[in-house]
């Protein structure tokens, strides 16, 4: 797969969407990796919430929302940006509020114009704002770029939709917000010191008092604010990885409120929760053996010419990273590195790079964006409001133990403790995701996708039942549309968005040969 980032979980630290290989979140100074997060609400906001936040709204009534320029990150041709005022607490929607931000990527065709299209790349964390002149500048076919206005956002917490903070050190925002490998059940009681550290942080942050509000199923709910202002009646949707979550809870939370609804690089139907995280371990020994392939190929590396080899060299270079880092780089941030490399085979030139240098002990460029520290804040901020994380160490030294075994390259480390163990108990309830609503979700997902894995996404599927059907490409990545290099996946999306049309039943589309 190919395509601009996801921002969603994994081993690096978050970054804002731009033009580059689909993945997702960040850990240890990786690049941007896409493990995402779950779904949930205040239950008292679940009643409250819903009916607050989706009064009908005539298709003919002006938008609310008073456009102008955008912000120099998001500034695009013909890009327009807005501001608009949201509950806080939708158990409370004549309280608080607090500021979204909103973009729009107008149709230029107004004969074919069909409605509003809301895009979401990935994350938690990860700001949405330029996400339209993305998919529209870098592979989202005309057809759809006409059919629709583009809507993009910042989500509650990040970029400028009052963003939170952890008050990191640059030390922790280097690390990452991912936990360390630990190899011995003494490793996670180490782990969970410095975790409870930084949990201990964001409870006491200048933005705390967003702490129990942060969360996909508001997000869902903001969207929904969003949807209200713009004067339509339905949006369609377009999500990747974490957005896959964020876009099953509003179909959840607003059934009649979907048209055409995309779900790219699916999460299970409990979004990015503990299990998700473990999951991730797994996603990489399924996708691991191609870039093995790829490096034995090239014996220019000189890192091994088998994919037997290869491995070897990756279990040879985390040990003796995790004994003497080089130039900063222990073993957690070397398979959090690797990780982020599998999302796209195009990045595999530079991993190979990376694994040379590092087996020369030559120091390497640090990975971490410039925003890392407010984007890992708001992926914490979500991540540990969605859902509710075991808070026994010993469940971890067990779950770590376990994945040592059946995931060795990265189990250590996705089973292990974070903050979220110790976040504040904020009384919230998992948004149940079903099957009751309208037959209008397509799923689209790789079989071999690192970040997402296809146990997640077969999950979630079998969730929705009536109401989705998926898409499954022979082919390894992390994001499917609209920069895959599948065209009967791609050309399946397309169909859907444009026409309305989407395949009877689940659909396999073979591998394609790189062109």
């Amino acid at each position: 797969m190919s395509g601009p980032p996801n921002a969603d979980i994994g081993p690096s630290s978050e970054r804002a969407a731009q033009p580059r290989p689909h993945r997702g979140r960040k850990w240890p100074r990786s690049k941007t990796l896409a493990l995402t997060l779950a779904v949930v609400a205040v239950a008292a906001s679940a009643v409250a919430g819903a009916s607050a936040a989706t009064t009908d709204v005539p298709t003919d009534r002006a938008s609310s929302l008073k456009w102008g320029s955008c912000p120099k990150e998001a500034a695009a041709p013909r890009m327009e940006c807005a501001t608009l005022q949201v509950p806080l607490d939708y158990a409370r929607p004549d309280g608080r509020q607090i500021e979204m931000a909103v973009s729009r990527l107008a149709s230029e065709n107004p004969s074919k114009r069909r409605g509003v299209l809301f895009t979401n790349p990935g994350g938690p964390g990860a700001a949405g704002l330029s996400y339209p002149a993305v998919l529209a500048a870098f592979g989202l076919p005309k057809e759809v770029v006409d059919s629709y206005d583009l809507i993009g956002f910042d989500p509650r917490g990040a970029g400028r939709s009052s963003p939170v903070s952890c008050d990191l050190t640059p030390e922790q925002q280097e690390r990452g917000a991912f936990p360390t490998y630990a190899r011995t059940a003494a490793d996670v009681t180490r782990e969970a010191r410095y975790a409870r550290t930084v949990a201990r942080q964001c409870a006491g942050s200048h933005s705390a008092w967003m702490l129990p509000h942060t969360t996909t199923a508001n997000t869902a709910r903001d969207m929904d604010r969003v949807r209200a202002a713009l004067g339509e009646r339905r949006i369609s949707y377009l999500g990747a990885s974490y957005g896959t979550s964020l876009g099953a809870v509003y179909a959840t939370l607003f059934p009649k409120r979907g048209d055409r609804i995309v779900l790219d690089s699916n999460l299970g139907p409990r979004g990015y929760d503990v299990g998700a995280f473990r999951l991730v371990a797994r996603g990489m020994e399924e996708r691991f053996p191609e870039f093995a392939a790829f490096v034995a190929g090239h014996p220019e590396y000189g890192l091994g010419t088998t994919p037997a080899q290869v491995t070897g060299k990756f279990y040879e270079l985390a040990r003796r990273l995790d004994e003497e880092p080089v130039g900063g780089v222990d073993g957690s941030m070397f398979r959090g590195r690797t990780l982020d490399g599998l999302y796209a085979d195009m990045l595999w030139p530079d991993v190979a790079k990376t694994w040379q240098a590092l087996d020369l002990g030559k120091p390497i460029p640090p990975a971490a964006p410039p925003n890392a520290a407010s984007s890992m804040a708001a992926r914490l901020y979500v991540l540990c409001a969605d859902t509710r994380w075991p808070t026994k160490i010993r469940d971890y030294q067990r779950d770590a133990a376990v994945d040592r075994l059946l995931y060795p390259m990265l189990g250590g480390s996705t089973a292990n403790i974070g903050p979220c163990a110790f976040w504040p108990d904020t009384s919230q309830s998992p948004v149940k995701i079903g099957s009751r609503g309208p037959s209008n979700i397509l799923m689209v997902q790789n079989e071999r996708d690192p970040g997402t894995p296809l146990l997640g996404a077969k999950r979630l599927r079998w969730a929705l039942g009536h109401r989705a059907a998926m898409v499954t490409a022979d082919e390894g990545g992390h994001g499917v549309y609209p920069f895959g290099r599948n065209t009967c996946a791609n050309d399946a999306v397309t169909a859907f968005l444009t026409t309305g049309v989407r395949p009877a039943h689940d659909k396999a589309c073979a591998t394609e040969p790189v062109k």
